[in-house]
């Protein structure tokens, strides 16, 4: 019987991992969907409190797990499948293995959305970005595109527009959800460009290990062409690593953890911490904050338990 089961191990797992191995709670640590999180994927990290220098995501992320494991927190690889919370113990099963625990904290995040291309994938963190408040400032004076027809596109844009020269909203729709105020907002910035009707096809250049362009393709006429670019920065939603707990806690509509005031979910004895939770924010440091909430939320519960 574990005191505590955190899944995820990004900046929130690890936050709670470090805590409730402080209190002697001696945690299991799944390492969930992307070992590290979101951080594992982005190469300097250059607003996370303490290193003025900057330091290189899953670096971070690495030293933090070996802080928990200093105070006794225990990982283990593989994804939680699974999960009874309809009693206590609680309930998680873990790739084939069931195990039982008296406290539950989801710290599983949120999956960027990609688009889907190899060569996307190979070049994040080398220009291709889902963080523009992360990795916005390594383009000043450069070119910029954002894909995206929401709220967040046009909020990344206009963010944008501070660091690169020119930025250039790519949507597949003529029409987009963005709120009005959003849209008016970066129709009026001069430094942004619009494409729409348009898909990116491809992303270049792997070869040279970095960004220089992109392929759009018009949906309409099926026209093709290159467009020279240095960041490419992906808006198009984030899905919640919630799958295990439908129907077992309350989820919005889209996935994410319906918080019920701090770290607490709708069952009592489960907390969440992150990004699965966090659709505003998403930053480490948020992350690293809800899991120490989410800990010490823990630590009392099991404390007013006589644990």
């Amino acid at each position: 019987m574990r005191n505590v089961i955190i899944v995820g191990s990004g900046c929130a797992g690890n936050t709670a991992a470090i805590y409730t191995a402080r209190a002697g709670l001696k945690p299991l640590v799944v390492s969930g969907h992307e070992p590290g999180g979101q951080l594992s994927l982005t190469t300097e990290v250059e607003n996370f409190p303490g290193f003025p220098e900057g330091i290189l995501g899953p670096e971070l992320v690495e030293n933090m797990k070996k802080q928990a494991e200093r105070f006794g927190a225990e990982y283990v690889p593989g994804l939680v499948e699974e999960a009874d919370l309809s009693q206590r113990p609680f309930r998680v099963r873990i790739d084939d293995r069931w195990e039982e625990c008296r406290t539950l904290i989801i710290a599983s995040g949120a999956s960027a959305r990609w688009l889907g291309l190899p060569n996307e994938q190979k070049l994040i963190g080398h220009g291709v970005s889902s963080c523009a408040t992360c990795d916005g400032f390594f383009y000043r004076d450069k070119k910029i595109m954002v894909v995206g027809g929401g709220d967040s596109a046009m909020e990344e844009a206009n963010f944008l527009t501070r660091f690169g020269q020119e930025v250039t909203i790519v949507h597949r729709r003529d029409e987009f959800r963005a709120s009005k105020i959003m849209l008016d907002r970066c129709r009026a910035n001069p430094k942004i460009k619009w494409i729409t009707s348009a898909v990116i096809d491809d992303v270049y250049d792997v070869e040279k290990g970095f960004v220089t362009g992109v392929k759009l393709r018009n949906v309409k006429t099926g026209e093709t062409w290159v467009q020279e670019v240095d960041g490419l920065f992906l808006a198009i939603g984030h899905v919640p690593n919630t799958k295990p707990f439908v129907g077992q806690i309350e989820l919005d509509p889209d996935g994410f953890i319906v918080s019920h005031g701090g770290a607490r979910t709708s069952v009592t004895g489960v907390f969440h911490a992150g990004d699965v939770q966090d659709r505003v924010y998403r930053q480490a440091i948020t992350a690293a904050g809800a899991g120490c909430m989410a800990a010490i939320e823990a630590e009392r519960f099991l404390e007013a338990e006589g644990h």
